[in-house]
């Protein structure tokens, strides 16, 4: 077969020319000899165009444009004008050619009459010249890159990058919108708009266009309804009685030329008629049939086999326009040619479908035909194909292949339908193109067709016929099973856009449409009629016929498809269409000899001797043949390959049509599988359908690739290797899973009534090799044949291999894919072995258990019937037989089975022998492997387990659903286990819709961890967030309950427990309301403070059950305030009740508000009254009493009843005990102090490092910083030995930083203790006559805090403790003139206080609320002192020291101005305000800014020693302060500092103020200040 490259004649062995002219019986094609190697050809009528590698251009033949005549016509000259540019296409119309270069420029030459060319002003163009493709729609415009050209008569298409159309010339077939020709400009064809087109061919006088039918991916474009010219709507749907028919088929008036011959009757006859194959002429005998019947009588004749009534008389054929008539033809053997073509006709109606099968005899084509004429010659070109069909006979006796053929031309038999099909089909077609006939013939189209709508089909009545097949498109077969059809007959076993996302742009599409206009005498446009289209239109016959080329001759056109059939229509003079119908106006098949299948143009017998043929071309007056020497045997197996996959491409195709289709579209198949096998039956169609359109695609893209650049670089099966893998595999592992539940079985049936008791049909396709095969045998052999293909590719592959040197990357990119499909065959081999194994097991195993184990992914491993394997302690009649699946382990005894898996029960096996144990292990555990690894792992066969591991892990993923009876029945469990119980993170579902996510710990859910569950009766879902411990909710977490209430807080025992914040409603709602504080068993029990938002009013007190029981305080924001016992949720016992304007009760209470009993009712003005009241307050009260005015008589004015607050509040150390609690809990102890230090520590680290893991998983929580300072946490302090001043800093460091993050225990209290204390003392808490309670708060705050300090450094002194000072002073003398040193001195380092250590963290977060207390009871003297500076402030700075009574030795004459650096001074003048002593002011200001008591007493200190600096620059000398001297200074400054609560801050310092600083400097300090504040308010200003 394959001719050794030494026999070479040592030229280029690729693309080597022969050309002969014309056609006559000796034909021997001569060989061109050119610079290299002819990549493409281009025919016209006397001329031709040739591209050869390097990218130069060629012209030979007759050249009438250029201005020397050429003096040997034949010889080809180089076109110089292109030199320097690198042509990558070209194309020849009659007489002009086209050439488009690398970049897509265009450029034309030859005749340019029509406008061909593209160049206004020219008859014709010599040489080579560009024209541009502007596109107007941008600004400037742009030009527009082309990708090729189609020339034809007088006009040129040219498709763009972008996949649209442009067309220049004359006549109808450009597709524009003009009425004035010739169109010099390149022009839009704007028909094409938003689709895309994949080729363009012209003819004399039509165009065709090949289109991708519109996709999903297309969906999102607005849709077209209306006809862009006549504005008809594009889509009907006529409602008849029993069914629907859309139509899609609008036929546009403006787009039809009428011609001069045609008689208006004709036009009206094609509205009424289903217009017949031909109308070239008026028939002598006007249609008097109606309609219907004449479909009838057409219906009838398909039946019998007869041949349609063709509607034109004999003479039509002469009629045809041409150069010159039929009989004047140079051709001699125009009649041999019908003749065969008639003999073939013949010898396919002989052959009848036998009954209810359907046989085949006509074949498929495969590969030879698409370029008739690459333009114009009509007759020539087609004799062409008449010429090689006849030879045929001579050359390739039925079958056999002659020892010269390379493989890539022979061809075996593949079937494809009856002649009966083919004409049905003809005749469907010719209906359907005029889109408007109701078309009953479509059912033989089937399942893509007959796609139901939703909205119409609730009863089932009617029967919906889609005529486009783009429509399809929008109705999925999901949807279509959701409108709840009959029967499910919803598979769509065309795959819609691509069948792999990521093949979509790689693979060539097979989803197209064909496109045709222009003139249409002779029927070259394909719609079933004579008359001419100015607009593109579809040709519906097509649609689904996967056609990937189009070419145009003068007055035909053709059509290949994936398939290797070539349709074919228009003028049939010369026998040009292959077919006996003359002329044809719809596609039909061409009929060739059995087992041709065509993918490019002719098959030319004589050509075979000279090498491998690559590319034939025909046109005018010549025809080309482009050849490949076969080096290395590469060529030839390249075409092997192509044929190959076209052959199987064609096998699979008629599977899908013949078998798989016509069996999912039985009405008795529902019922005859049931659902399980039915649904595996449709994914199995549904992966066969994929399966089959990659193979397609592949197929065309071999094709091209044969035609164009033959390398292997761009072989899809390499590039995109594992989309055949995963489509093999997957396909397999659906077809495993239909013969593991006896689906082959089962099909039995339905196939039998189908196909007849001896299917010869599923005998010839399945191939299969037994000698008396049953029904399912031959069912199983078809569904498995696909995998076969996978060796065929690896032997190919490998064939191809050995063309490359060993070390070359093609040659290891090859190997590598080779080995790839040889191993998917290898393991697809084993998986197949391994269902057949689990079938049979099924077969013998007991009906009852069969059922309920039997699952479609379910795979035997091993089985004890033998009784290898028994239960221990079991009895002696008892039966147990165990099975390992891959997913189970089965205990059988009698009629009963058990699932047994490790995670609620265990049990002890007896294996009769230690080779059975071990057999039995290994089963087991590759069982759990295999099971583990996935699918995808592929374990060795149980014989080979020598290299398995002998104990599986331990720690697995894996689903589970509970049985046993618990809280966790019928619960599933989906996760990490361990040692067969829940462990790790995983997902636990019960059936009634609670749901857990989160870490489990020895089965129970433990750890952190998120629950939802529904409430039926709110039909919202109840949710929490936090952690758990032993199965239940246990530590913080937050509860959002399904009425709205958030719980935020402690649980235990998955009950509220500990410290927890309630949230009802929000503020809009009926209730809002909050409570914070302290639970017992799931109910309020403790201090808590409730504020209820609705009434205004905020309760902060004792809790019992739920109820207000003990003593507490209420305020309101009318600014009462109640402190006193409550009982059973109500004020009851003794209690204080105070308005805002100091009204007093002091007594008993029975209800809210309500007085009952003894009691003292006190007014502002001092006057009380004592006895027995009654009533609610504010309501009038009765009482009775007596009245008493103690300020009437002096005497009595010692005796003024003042009322002491707080005592029947509860006293501050008994607030928040729960959450200190928490905290100690957190540190290990069990009671406040009682516990080890060493695991206080631990537990400390161990908390950081978890919560910082876990928000490590969601880093934008954590800014770096936060995340540096946990790092720094988590190592522990040195906590032992003795406190030295150095150490007491690093632990006041490491405190502050501590209580930054919540992380830390300490944050974590203290960011409690901020939430309480906030949550007390604002809103309606915001009560002046709650200070004092806010103020012990804060205190007792520190004393707890200190504790813990304590606790975990345990050497630190307590309060009040002294820290030793450092014995030598070294580093204090080595920094001479430190300035820090004076203000490091007076702080009260050497003492240890808890204020001291915890007050810089604590309260400037508590200031907010406490200083708004300060200035709420401070309001009337501040406004008093206030008035004071305000008017004081008025007077300039010597009047007001003067009045002040300070000594002038210490005013300031002058003071220091703005520019230091002049040395200058300012006068000090009588008008002079705020320059004196402006330093100690601006210092005191800041008295504002700090927080807590010994920062302010720090600005005091400074403001002292700014007046002191001041003064002794004034004096020259250093100067001691008499308290008598000082006071009016610092009382001036006091006054110029203007600090607005003065009096608060004062109050603040006094009450927080440690108290070892009391009796010092700042303590002396202090007590200036507070005097000035009194001062102040008392000034008599005179």
């Amino acid at each position: 077969m394959e001719r050794k490259s030494s026999e070479d004649d040592g030229g280029g062995e690729r693309g080597l020319l022969h050309t002969w002219k014309g056609y006559s019986c000796s034909v021997t094609p001569e060989r061109l000899l050119l610079p290299g190697p002819v990549l493409q050809v281009a025919l016209g009528t006397r001329h031709g165009v040739l591209l050869v590698e390097g990218g130069q251009v060629y012209s030979f033949g007759e050249l009438p444009w250029k201005q020397s005549q050429v003096s040997e016509p034949s010889k080809p000259t180089l076109e110089g004008a292109l030199s320097g540019q690198r042509v990558v296409s070209v194309a020849a119309g009659s007489f002009h050619s086209g050439a488009v270069t690398e970049d897509g420029g265009v450029h034309m030459w030859g005749d340019n009459s029509s406008g061909q060319c593209g160049l206004s002003g020219l008859s014709s163009v010599p040489n080579p010249t560009p024209v541009a493709l502007l596109d107007p729609d941008n600004a400037p415009p742009q030009t527009v890159p082309v990708l090729e050209l189609a020339c034809g008569g007088g006009h040129t298409l040219a498709l763009s990058a972008q996949r649209e159309v442009w067309a220049w010339g004359s006549g109808s077939q450009l597709g524009l919108n003009v009425s004035v020709f010739p169109v010099w400009k390149p022009q839009k064809v704007e028909h094409f708009a938003g689709r895309c087109v994949l080729q363009v061919a012209c003819g004399a006088s039509h165009s065709l266009a090949l289109v991708r039918c519109l996709g999903p991916q297309d969906l999102h474009r607005p849709p077209v309804d209306k006809c862009r010219q006549c504005h008809q709507m594009l889509y009907t749907m006529t409602d008849k009685e029993d069914h629907v028919i859309i139509s899609d088929g609008h036929y546009c008036p403006l787009g039809v030329e009428l011609m001069e011959d045609e008689a208006p009757a004709l036009t009206q006859g094609l509205k009424t008629e289903p217009p017949l194959p031909s109308h070239t002429s008026p028939s002598p005998d006007p249609f008097s049939v109606p309609a219907q019947d004449s479909e009838r009588e057409q219906e009838s004749a398909l039946a019998n086999g007869g041949p349609p009534a063709s509607g034109s008389d004999p003479s039509a054929e002469s009629k045809e326009g041409g150069v010159s008539g039929v009989k004047s033809s140079p051709y001699p053997d125009e009649q041999a040619v019908k003749e065969y073509l008639k003999k073939l006709t013949e010898a396919e109606q002989v052959t009848k479908p036998s009954a209810g099968a359907l046989t085949s005899s006509s074949s498929t084509l495969n590969s030879l035909v698409a370029s008739c004429a690459s333009a114009v010659g009509e007759r020539v070109a087609s004799t062409y194909e008449a010429l090689s069909l006849k030879k045929m006979m001579t050359y390739l006796p039925s079958g056999v292949a002659r020892s010269g053929i390379p493989a890539g031309i022979t061809g075996v038999l593949v079937g494809d339908t009856t002649a009966e099909r083919v004409r049905l089909e003809d005749s469907t077609q010719a209906k359907k193109s005029s889109s408007t006939g109701d078309i009953r013939e479509e059912e033989a189209e089937g399942l893509r067709r007959r796609l139901s709508l939703p909205g119409l089909l609730s009863q089932g009545r009617y029967a919906v016929h889609v005529l486009s097949n783009s429509y399809t498109l929008l109705l999925s077969p999901r949807l279509l099973r959701r409108a709840g059809r009959p029967r499910m007959r919803a598979v769509d076993l065309t795959p819609l856009g691509g069948a792999f996302p990521e093949a979509q742009e790689v693979f060539p599409t097979l989803q197209t449409e064909v496109w045709s206009w222009g003139q249409g005498e002779d029927g070259q446009l394909g719609h079933g009629d004579n008359l001419a289209r100015l607009q593109p239109l579809c040709i519906k016959s097509l649609n689904s016929k996967e056609v990937v080329r189009v070419e145009a001759g003068a007055h035909h056109s053709l059509a290949l498809t994936a398939q290797s059939q070539v349709f074919s229509w228009g003028s049939n003079t010369s026998g040009q269409l292959g077919h006996t119908e003359s002329p044809s106006t719809v596609p039909r098949l061409a009929k060739l000899s059995e087992g041709i299948r065509v993918w490019d143009p002719v098959l030319l017998p004589f050509c075979i001797d000279l090498g491998y043929v690559s590319n034939v071309f025909a046109g005018g007056q010549r025809c080309v043949v482009l050849l490949d020497r076969n080096v290395m045997g590469f060529i030839a197996s390249l075409h092997e390959l192509a044929a190959a996959e076209r052959k199987f491409y064609c096998k699979l195709s008629n599977i899908k049509t013949q078998i798989i289709r016509p069996l999912l579209e039985l009405e008795s198949l529902s019922s005859a599988l049931g659902p399980v096998v039915l649904g595996l039956l449709q994914t199995v169609a549904g992966r066969f359908s994929l399966l089959c359109h990659l193979t397609g695609q592949h197929a065309a893209s071999l094709t091209g690739n044969l035609r164009r650049v033959r390398d292997v670089k761009s072989l899809l099966v390499l590039e995109h290797a594992d989309i055949f893998l995963d489509s093999y595999s997957e396909y397999c592992s659906a077809v495993d899973n239909l013969q593991v539940m006896g689906g082959f079985q089962t099909l039995t049936k339905p196939s039998i009534d189908f196909f007849g008791k001896s299917p010869e049909l599923l005998k010839k396709l399945s191939e299969c090799s037994a000698e008396t095969p049953t029904v399912a045998d031959l069912l199983g052999a078809l569904f498995y044949l696909p995998t076969r293909h996978m060796q065929e590719y690896g032997r190919l592959l490998l064939k191809l291999a050995t063309c490359f040197e060993v070390s070359s990357d093609d040659y290891q990119r090859l190997q590598d894919s080779c080995s790839s499909f040889e191993a998917l065959a290898l393991k697809l081999k084993r998986k197949r072995k391994d269902a057949e194994y689990t079938f049979h097991f099924w077969k013998s195993f007991p009906g009852k258990m069969t059922d309920s184990l039997r699952k479609p992914h379910r795979r035997l491993i091993c089985e004890s019937s033998n009784k290898a394997l028994t239960l221990q302690n079991a009895g002696r009649f008892s039966v147990n037989w165990f099975i390992v699946f891959n997913d189970a382990l089965v205990h059988a005894q009698f009629s009963t089975h058990h699932r047994r898996t490790a995670a609620q029960e265990t049990f002890a096996l007896l294996a009769s022998s230690p080779t059975e144990k071990a057999k039995w292990l290994r089963s087991i555990n590759q069982a759990v492997e295999q099971a583990l690894g996935g699918a995808g792992q592929d374990t060795a066969s149980i014989g080979s387990g020598s290299s398995q591991k002998t104990e599986p892990p331990v720690s697995r993923t894996a689903s589970y659903t509970f049985y046993k009876e618990g809280r966790l029945k019928e619960a599933k469990y989906g996760g990490h286990w361990l040692s067969g119980k829940p462990n790790g993170s995983g997902v636990l579902k019960w059936p009634d819709g609670r749901i857990y996510t989160g870490t489990f710990k020895n089965g129970l859910e433990d750890g952190f961890g998120e629950f939802v569950a529904t409430n039926k009766t709110l039909n919202k879902n109840d949710q929490y967030q936090g952690h758990w411990k032993d199965g239940k909710m246990h530590g913080l977490g937050t509860y959002s309950y399904a009425s709205g209430e958030v719980y935020d807080g402690c649980f235990q025992d998955s009950m509220r427990h500990g410290h927890g914040m309630l949230r009802s409603g929000k503020l809009n709602t009926s209730s809002p309301s909050v409570f914070i504080g302290q639970w017992l068993q799931d109910k309020k029990t403790g201090y808590g403070v409730f504020d209820d938002i609705t009434k205004g009013e905020k309760y902060m007190g004792m809790w019992q059950d739920h109820q207000r029981q003990g003593n507490g305080v209420v305020v309101t924001q009318f600014g009462l305030y109640y402190e006193g016992a409550f009982k059973e949720n109500k004020m009851m016992g003794t209690g204080i009740l105070l308005s805002e304007d100091d009204t007093t009760y002091e007594g008993e209470f029975s209800d809210d508000w309500t007085l009952n009993g003894k009691g003292v009712l006190t007014m502002p003005n001092a006057d009380y009254l004592e006895g027995s009241f009654n009533g609610e307050w504010g309501s009038g009260l009765k009482v009775t009493g007596s009245y008493f005015k103690p300020h009437l008589f002096d005497t009595d004015k010692d005796k003024s009843r003042d009322v002491k607050l707080g005592r029947l509040c509860v006293c501050a150390e008994d607030k928040w005990q729960a959450v200190f609690e928490e905290c100690w809990s957190e540190l290990g102890c069990e009671t406040p102090g009682q516990g080890e230090n060493r695991k206080a520590w631990e537990n400390i680290a161990v908390a950081l490092t978890t919560s910082r893991r876990l928000i490590q998983d969601s880093p934008e929580a954590l800014s770096r910083s936060h995340s540096r300072t946990l790092e720094s946490l988590e190592v522990i302090p040195q906590h032992e030995g003795p406190i030295t001043m150095e150490r007491y800093h690093t632990i006041r460091l490491y405190l502050i930083k501590a209580c930054d993050t919540p992380l830390h225990s300490l944050g974590r209290l203290l960011e409690t203790l901020v939430a309480v204390y906030r949550m007390t003392y604002v809103g309606v808490g915001a009560n002046r006559r709650l200070l004092p309670q806010a103020v012990n708060e804060i205190k007792s705050y520190l004393n707890r805090i200190f504790l813990i300090v304590r606790f975990l450094f345990p050497d630190l002194p307590e309060e009040g403790g002294l820290i030793p000072e450092p014995t030598t002073n070294l580093q204090d003398k080595r920094e001479p003139g430190s300035s820090d040193a004076h203000l490091e001195s007076p702080k009260p380092g050497r003492v240890v206080s808890s204020s001291a250590l915890l007050l810089p963290v604590l309260l400037p977060r508590l200031y907010p609320p406490l200083f708004t207390l300060y200035a709420l009871d401070k309001e009337k003297e501040d406004d008093v002192y206030w008035e004071c500076v305000l008017r004081l402030n008025k007077q300039p700075d010597l009047a007001l020291l003067a009045f002040l009574g300070v000594q002038q030795k210490f005013w300031p004459v002058s003071i220091p101005t703005s520019m230091p650096e002049l040395a200058e001074k300012q006068q000090v003048l009588s008008s002079t305000k705020d320059a004196c002593f402006a330093s100690a002011v601006e210092t005191l200001q800041q008295i504002s800014t700090t927080f807590t008591p010994s920062d302010k007493l720090q600005v005091i200190q400074l403001t002292f020693e700014e007046i002191t600096q001041t003064v002794q620059s004034l004096l020259k000398q250093d100067f001691l302060w008499s308290m008598d001297d000082l006071f009016p200074v610092f009382l001036y400054v006091v006054l110029r500092a203007r600090i607005r609560n003065l009096g608060s801050e004062v109050s603040l310092i006094e009450d927080l103020m440690d108290p070892c600083v009391q009796h010092g400097e700042h303590g002396i300090m202090f007590t200036t200040l507070k005097a000035c504040y009194y001062q102040i308010q008392h000034e008599k200003i005179t």
